[in-house]
């Protein structure tokens, strides 16, 4: 059973935006710090913004002003809204829920910034 699925990536043009979704079959969800990452072609995987189990975000700078995440426990589902999109912002994203020595990933959404 894969514990996160994230959904909704695609191609949009530049200054465009996307919300993407990971829906989490983890129990006790509340409690995990929850985080999207994102890995570039030729490029490492980087943190592009947290949210902690408290409610506390924290954003990679190339993104801060543009992107947004959000949480709803109820419905054990994380938020990144993506507006403003650039070119740069190009690549897979991930889920990550964290935990102690949980740590679990999804499989990842394409995401394709291009006119």
């Amino acid at each position: 059973q894969k514990q996160l699925v994230e959904s909704g990536g695609g191609l949009v043009q530049p200054g465009g935006s996307l919300r993407l979704s990971c829906a989490a079959s983890i129990s006790s969800f509340s409690i995990y710090d929850m985080g999207w990452y994102r890995q570039a072609p030729g490029k490492q995987r980087e943190l592009v913004t947290i949210i902690t189990r408290g409610g506390i975000t924290n954003y990679a700078d190339s993104v801060k002003g543009r992107f947004t995440i959000s949480r709803d426990n109820p419905k054990n589902t994380v938020y990144l809204q993506m507006n403003s999109l650039k070119s740069e912002d190009t690549a897979v994203y991930y889920c990550n829920a964290h935990y102690g020595a949980n740590d679990f990933w999804g499989q990842g959404t394409q995401v394709t910034v291009s006119s």
